[in-house]
């Protein structure tokens, strides 16, 4: 059996004396509470505090980066437990989806994914040998026996990371009933939600019409015209501000939006009610309430995140036996200058708006996305996300933005991922990057070592607690 060890030094510089400097900057930001306000763990967690099923339900069967590398390498994902949706068998038994985990663990190295699981087994379980066939059963009965104690329980968890808050992300339709017992048990963990109205703005979105009717319902609204669209939004945002939501989520296909006189949006909401509506008229629409959400965020100061820029479901093998978020999502090139004008048009300039925009391509990084939010002051640049979530993603981000839109103008990190286990690990390395990109500042004598100091704190806390308004 092999050692299993966390570097200390690990994704900091090569050479001596930026190292030295990045240690010391780590050493100032390592034990910061995390923030963590945009994810998608589940609120059950905390609201009922039950333990974890096994191992595998834990790690490996919600995880699409993990079975998505599987899958890749020809394992179906039937033996990974992952469930179909016509309720056709897949592996029940967690010891055995663990050992073809181990079995292919090595496809893993040189990937972030590799490099959180290791973090979660040293430091969460306290395991000292690496994971292979061999070691197999032993990760397996050391990990499910910590499962089944007080400590490893969600709350515990929550406590013992120093999460100061945590995001969760629900649509709309959600009752919000986890959120509520949350509040009403007395933990005093800050578990909040977010607005993601997707499923009721993309006329393109399965079960549409259905989704809006429902929503109209428990608004109590009349939505047959577009007001009363627009006010079941507002009694929605409310009903989630009530939550603790302080934010909104706009997961479309790009960054499109509108600002059409009232008479055009509403003959074009009228289309998109009777299911008329064609693949530019829906682009459209969603473009439109992209800049109403906007205007909504002013009213309510609700922050605004928009992700746009995947191919959802690639595979559709995939999406028709297993469904979406399975792994299959590829991401496109994303257009923002033209895209973004007519909402910036409307409400760029205006200071209570915060927009924090995400993507996919990294080329807009410095040719767009850096220069837009470097002028308009309600603009704001996300970290690198999903698949650039990566010590090397976070190192182009760094040297792309930061020179045009500075550091300011970015939001921190968050992890953004339904492993709640990663997530410690997740803001592990994104301190670490940080602290590396700012002792190359240092070394090179363009940033003095009490000014990387102040940003290092900035990066890892105060200015993802700032914009998420925490």
């Amino acid at each position: 059996m092999t050692k299993l060890t966390l570097h200390p030094d690990r994704l900091f510089p090569a050479e001596g004396r930026t190292r030295d400097i990045a240690r010391a900057l780590y050493t100032g930001v390592k034990d910061l509470p995390i923030i963590s306000p945009h994810g998608h763990t589940d609120p059950s967690w905390f609201a009922y505090d039950q333990p974890f099923a096994d191992p595998a339900q834990l790690l490996i069967v919600p995880d699409h980066y993990v079975f998505r590398m599987l899958y890749s390498q020809g394992v179906p994902l039937e033996k990974l437990g992952v469930p179909t949706r016509d309720g056709t068998p897949t592996e029940t038994d967690g010891r055995a989806i663990w050992k073809i985990f181990a079995e292919n663990y090595h496809l893993f190295r040189g990937t972030p994914s590799s490099m959180w699981l290791d973090w979660v087994f040293v430091e969460c379980f306290g395991l000292d040998v690496r994971l292979e066939p061999a070691t197999a059963d032993h990760y397996y009965e050391t990990i499910d026996a910590a499962l089944k104690t007080p400590a490893f329980r969600p709350r515990a968890l929550f406590e013992r990371y120093r999460i100061e808050a945590i995001a969760t992300t629900e649509s709309p339709l959600d009752p919000l009933d986890h959120h509520r017992a949350i509040r009403e048990s007395g933990w005093q963990g800050r578990v909040m939600t977010a607005y993601r109205p997707d499923p009721v703005m993309d006329p393109e979105a399965a079960g549409f019409l259905e989704n809006i009717a429902r929503f109209g319902e428990t608004a109590g609204e009349d939505i047959s015209t577009f007001a009363g669209y627009l006010r079941a939004h507002q009694f929605h945002r409310a009903r989630f501000r009530e939550a603790g939501a302080t934010s909104t989520d706009h997961g479309h296909p790009s960054a499109f939006t509108a600002n059409l006189p009232a008479a055009e949006a509403e003959a074009l909401y009228a289309k998109v009610r009777a299911g008329q509506a064609s693949a530019a008229e829906a682009e459209l629409f969603r473009g439109q309430m992209l800049t109403e959400m906007a205007r909504l965020s002013i009213e309510d100061g609700m922050v605004m995140q928009l992700h746009p820029g995947a191919f959802r479901s690639h595979n559709p093998g995939v999406l028709v036996r297993f469904g979406r978020d399975k792994g299959a999502d590829i991401p496109l090139p994303s257009e923002f200058v033209h895209n973004l004008k007519p909402l910036l048009d409307a409400y760029g300039n205006d200071p209570r708006l915060t927009l924090i925009l995400f993507t996919l391509d990294e080329d807009t990084y410095s040719r767009e996305l850096a220069p837009l939010a470097g002028h308009y002051p309600a603009l704001r640049l996300g970290p690198p996300w999903w698949f650039h979530d990566s010590p090397e993603g976070m190192r182009r981000f760094r040297q792309r933005a930061t020179e045009t839109a500075g550091f300011y103008n970015t939001v921190g990190f968050n992890d953004d991922t339904r492993a709640f286990l990663s997530i410690p690990a997740r803001h592990d390395v994104a301190r670490r990057m940080d602290c590396t990109f700012l002792a190359q500042l240092v070394a090179e004598h363009r940033l003095e070592e009490d000014e990387a100091h102040q940003l290092a704190k900035a990066l890892s806390y105060d200015l993802a607690k700032a914009a998420y308004k925490l």
